[in-house]
């Protein structure tokens, strides 16, 4: 016989937090990155489009009123020098590159007023209709692509229905493990116990709650323990238990609760020997 742990096998390949569920084990973190990505792409999206739906600000109205006031003041000081040049040109007074280069100022300044204008318009008009359909696609776009990650990070993790911990990991990250394939496994319950065998002519003698000491290969204080249960259809006996007159008889399977702390740290499969306690 052997000493196990109440087991089972559980698959994972990402980590979602919730404590009441119990412990999971987690491979690799591909997907929790692309997640935040899309996340961060959604927010900015939905960002844009209550932007373009809400309109601008009355402060940024109220800057682009005030960059325009400008503008006018500009281009007005900029029309009178183009002016007082002129005049002084037709006098001769001043060369024909001054009057150039005053009607070139002129020009800008009135170009600068016109670009503020119009400024102000897009701000004070609101937006165009195509403009918020196009940000309304966006964001639909991108809360498609979030869901679609979301699914396949839900697909591809596995939460314990019971607290435990985890006993081997067949697999690294990066590999395909077949369909069906052990991907974890874990080992729950409050302490392990002892498997063991009853020969059918001790079978009669036994009932649930009967205490046994347990005696485990490479640990040198035995174990106490109760019988939990012990089936009533009999089994062949097992290879490793085969030793002359046994070989042939037939056995029912019993497990042993082990009790004490120190049953936590007992690995799974070690050989074990149970007697009746006195």
């Amino acid at each position: 016989m052997r000493i196990e742990w109440i087991g089972g096998l559980l698959g994972a390949l990402a980590l979602t937090g919730c404590a009441k569920q119990g412990p999971q084990a987690l491979i690799g973190t591909l997907e929790w990155d692309r997640i935040a990505e899309a996340r961060g792409n959604l927010a900015m999206n939905e960002g844009k489009l209550a932007e373009l739906t809400h309109g601008a600000r009355i402060e940024t109205i109220d800057a682009a009123r005030a960059n325009l006031a400008s503008a006018h003041a500009a281009e007005t000081d900029a029309e009178a020098e183009y002016t007082r040049v002129a005049a002084m040109r037709k006098r001769e007074l001043v060369a024909q590159s001054q009057l150039d280069q005053a009607l070139a100022a002129r020009n800008q300044r009135r170009a600068a007023t016109q670009s503020q204008e119009a400024q102000l318009r897009e701000l004070t008009h609101g937006t165009r209709p195509e403009q918020i359909e196009q940000a309304a696609a966006a964001v639909d776009a991108a809360r498609a692509t979030l869901s679609g990650l979301e699914l396949t990070r839900a697909r591809l993790t596995v939460v314990a229905p019971r607290a435990g911990r985890v006993d081997s990991l067949p697999f690294r990250a990066g590999d395909q493990p077949s369909v069906g394939a052990e991907l974890v496994s874990m080992l729950v319950g409050d302490a392990p116990y002892a498997r063991v065998f009853v020969p059918s002519s001790q079978r009669a003698e036994l009932k649930v709650g009967d205490r046994f000491e347990v005696r485990i290969q490479g640990v040198a204080e035995p174990f106490m323990a109760k019988l939990r249960s012990i089936r009533s259809e009999p089994s062949f006996t097992p290879y490793y238990a085969l030793a002359g007159d046994d070989a042939s008889r037939l056995v029912y399977r019993a497990e042993l609760l082990l009790e004490g702390a120190a049953t936590a740290d007992l690995p799974a499969g070690l050989p074990a020997n149970a007697t009746r306690a006195p």
